[in-house]
């Protein structure tokens, strides 16, 4: 899974957001390490969607704009969740080749 679909998922694991609150909460989640622009974002909405990961809520019209709010699905969760496994794994196989005890922070 790419970086910007993983952070797309885990700033929808806990409560809806429309597009522009994915984005800062992308940036507050990664420390600004992550930038999502709005054609990575969409993109990578619209495929969710189509996938099922996620499903569009409610939209709601703000200074005339349209807002499209998104949460996860069931189905998006377990995605998630295999990919934190995923991840977890690779970390441990990388702290081991370091030899470092498990869970240890290299900062």
């Amino acid at each position: 899974m790419r970086q910007p679909t993983f952070q797309i998922l885990v700033a929808l694991a806990h409560e809806e957001r429309h597009g522009y609150g994915i984005i800062r909460r992308v940036a507050t989640l990664t420390e600004g390490q992550v930038r999502l622009g709005p054609g990575t974002l969409y993109g990578a909405l619209d495929r969710l969607v189509g996938e099922g990961a996620v499903v569009a809520t409610r939209t709601e019209v703000v200074s005339g704009r349209e807002r499209r709010y998104y949460r996860l699905t069931d189905s998006g969760r377990e995605t998630l969740l295999a990919e934190v496994e995923r991840r977890s794994a690779m970390l441990d196989a990388a702290r081991e080749a370091l030899d470092l005890p498990p869970g240890t922070a290299t900062t």
